[in-house]
């Protein structure tokens, strides 16, 4: 069993396979956190203490009691009201305008299977792979109730949060603050690990020491954003790839999000994950209730690299679906670096053409295809195919591509509208906007309101008819500016950002819906919505703008210690790459590219014979392993931020196949040589290396490693792929 309950004690423990989660609802009805960990088989209740912490409050049934106080207490949802004056996961405005609530527990039930949410992405699991713990918590007082939602993957060491606030009382009530998750230690010495960066240059990682200044890593960008990851890893002060103690949060949301961290004064350490606060004030009238989107829970004790194993697990199995969930992907040309804006029918069928020529499965039209399109000025809004710039039906088009033997996908950005557009005309009041205010434009569009059905209905059919038209078998999903005003002639203001991003997965789920062999991949200029949440629609998402190999070495980093490597887009281009105008040679870019979805986003006509060849023999080697690449483990062996080469692993599940990438990211006169250590091979098994037929032993490779020359030039790079021996 997943989930045991001690009627006795009111405790509650939550078990997987290597750890363990308890807690208690204590003689005042309070939800007190115990412990969460690696697996103990012992009532942790003994952890607590009580004493007169001075100006921390008790709770009236206290009486003169000063010794019990939800300030110092570790706690499961802590609420604003109750005395805690550390963040907490919920704040709720009566309607007298006062900020309080006191949630008490009332009853709970235990379930085969995972809990779902409705209108929301969560991770799904079968009732032979999932319990749920359902516990209603509730406010006598002002009658908020919340639902805490406990999914319990016991085979995946996955414990998924979630919250439901229902107002059943008589009196409007405002969320003005919630979260999914909270996490409190009682001692420990932490390091927050977050993710940062800028439009084509994504998920960075930072560490950061948890000390009793607050940390809040968020986005208030409308989206999870280019700026800020929603996901953090807590880890103990020397937790390293291998060794130590650290906790995983990844929120499944694609909008506003907020995490904090800190020590309180007596050095307890709390984290909460959840919606973004500011312009977040959610009405619950009578008998209404907030979703508040799923937080996923892991922690490993063999450090970053186990944390990750089990993220990527969790994702490939329970979060992506649909028929590319599990199968191989098409390998894909994409027009955008190939032609930008400057291309018709011919163009696409010339890409096609040397597409099959290569090997290539998949041709994708990027924008510019419809309406008044042939600049980023006009014509979002407008999903009618352009013949004119084709110079042909999209059906002809397509069909040409399909007799080449490649399949064809279109570029949309269907949230987004050009003022220059002839629904902008006909429709100005669609998009969000505040009255009597000029707008703010980025990259000369504004938003569309998307919390509002008539407005996504408009769309919907638009991009139906198109799809109806021809043979596509692949959308790319693109968003390419942030959420600036908030504001809907629709909506109870504060709503807007979360309504808005439920109206984009109401889309999705449609569409697939409709079409449900559609490979879409999600895109938000590149990395911009990169999260758990889109990938329950969009089994792939475009890593990011940027194509150079190596920032893509610092990008695919980051990106990976939450992310499986088959969730991520990547190509090789041109070069000078587009972005920073560096060279780095064909292999080089292959390689790196390796460590994705692989594509090309690149002009195929504009290459060398040699590198053509070069390329069917990329395009051959991963099309062979793509089944590893996907589906096997991944370990980071090295720190692209520190060291001077970047290296990783694809092993099977099974230890039998090994794929070991290395790039030389600096040269330097009279270079030493370098040694790589794999992970996760067979100790005393023989592996031998298919290019120079040398063995190696599992163990020396792990514990001594590969010697790697660096050579002569820049960026160079090594694939080297081992089998074991039968």
């Amino acid at each position: 069993m997943a989930v045991i309950y001690n009627k006795e004690k009111n405790l509650f423990t939550l078990q997987t396979k290597n750890t363990t989660y308890q807690m208690k609802a204590d003689q005042l009805g309070y939800l007190l956190h115990l412990y969460y960990g690696k697996k103990v088989d012992q009532d942790m209740d003994y952890l607590l203490t009580y004493a007169d912490r001075g100006f921390s409050g008790n709770p009236a049934e206290m009486a003169d009691n000063r010794t019990y106080s939800l300030d110092t207490l570790p706690q499961e949802y802590p609420v604003l009201g109750t005395g805690d004056n550390r963040s907490t996961a919920l704040v709720i405005r009566n309607a007298d305008y006062s900020e309080c609530c006191d949630l008490r527990y009332v009853s709970h039930e235990i379930i085969k299977g995972k809990y779902k949410l409705d209108g929301l992405p969560a991770v799904y699991a079968n009732d032979k792979e999932a319990e749920t713990l359902s516990i209603i918590l509730k406010d006598n007082s002002n009658g908020a109730q919340v639902k805490l939602l406990y999914g319990i993957l016991e085979e995946e060491d996955i414990i998924t949060r979630s919250a439901i606030i229902t107002n059943s009382g008589q009196e409007n009530l405002v969320i003005e603050k919630a979260a999914s998750a909270c996490l409190d230690f009682l001692a420990g010495d932490y390091e927050l690990i977050h993710f940062h960066g800028r439009h084509t240059m994504e998920r960075n990682m930072e560490r950061i020491p948890v000390s009793h200044t607050e940390i809040k890593v968020e986005s208030r960008r409308g989206a999870s954003s280019h700026q800020h990851n929603p996901g953090v890893i807590l880890a103990e002060h020397n937790t390293t790839e291998d060794y130590g103690n650290c906790y995983g949060m990844l929120f499944v949301y694609s909008g506003n999000f907020m995490c904090e961290s800190g020590k309180d004064q007596f050095d307890q350490t709390r984290l909460v994950m959840g919606l973004q606060s500011e312009q977040f004030h959610y009405r619950l009238k009578h008998g209404q209730s907030l979703i508040v989107p799923e937080t996923i829970l892991s922690f490993s004790d063999k450090g970053f690299s186990g944390l990750s194993l089990k993220y990527h697990d969790c994702i490939r199995r329970h979060i992506c679906r649909g028929k590319y969930a599990n199968s191989p992907r098409p390998v894909l040309l994409n027009s955008w670096e190939a032609a930008y804006f400057d291309f018709n029918g011919n163009t696409i069928i010339n890409l096609a053409k040397e597409a099959a020529d290569l090997g290539i499965d998949l041709v994708v039209m990027d924008d510019g295809w419809f309406g008044n399109r042939d600049s980023d000025n006009s014509g979002l809004g407008d999903w009618i195919v352009n013949e004119q710039k084709l110079g042909c039906s999209l059906n002809e088009l397509v069909k040409c591509v399909n007799k080449q033997g490649v399949k064809f996908g279109i570029w949309i950005e269907p949230e987004m509208v050009s003022e220059d557009s002839n629904l902008y005309r006909e429709h100005p009041d669609f998009v969000l906007q505040i009255p009597g205010r000029q707008p703010i434009r980025s990259r000369n569009q504004l938003v569309l309101d998307f919390s509002r059905e008539e407005v996504r209905e408009n769309i919907f059919k638009q991009i139906c008819s198109v799809l109806d038209q021809a043979n596509i078998e692949y959308i790319k999903w693109d968003m390419n500016r942030n959420l600036t005003e908030l504001y809907s002639n629709k909506n109870f203001p504060g709503c807007v950002a979360y309504n808005y991003v439920l109206g984009v997965y109401d889309f999705l789920e449609k569409l697939l819906n409709r079409y449900p062999g559609l490979l879409i991949e999600g895109c938000c200029g590149g990395g911009g919505r990169f999260d758990a949440g889109m990938l329950y629609y969009t089994p792939q998402i475009w890593c990011s703008d940027n194509t150079d190999a190596i920032d893509r070495l610092k990008i695919q980093y980051g990106t990976s210690f939450f992310y499986p490597v088959s969730t991520s887009g990547s190509h090789v281009s041109a070069v000078p790459n587009h972005q920073t105008g560096r060279i780095t040679s064909l292999h080089t870019r292959g390689v790196v590219a390796m460590s994705g979805i692989f594509g090309y986003e690149l002009d195929p006509g504009k290459l060398s014979d040699e590198e053509k060849e070069e390329t069917r023999q990329q395009i051959k080697t991963y099309k062979k392993y793509a089944g590893l690449i996907q589906s096997g483990d991944y370990y980071r062996l090295s720190d692209p931020f520190k060291d001077i080469y970047t290296a990783w692993e694809n092993i099977s599940k099974d230890g039998t196949q090994v794929i070991l990438s290395i790039v030389i990211n600096e040269i330097h006169g009279n270079m030493p040589v370098y040694y790589v250590k794999l992970k996760g091979l067979k100790a005393n098994t023989i592996y031998k290396d298919i290019e120079s037929d040398i063995c190696y032993q599992g163990t020396a490779l792990m514990e001594a490693g590969l010697p790697i020359r660096c050579g002569l030039g820049e960026y160079n790079s090594y694939q080297i792929i081992l089998n074991a021996e039968k």
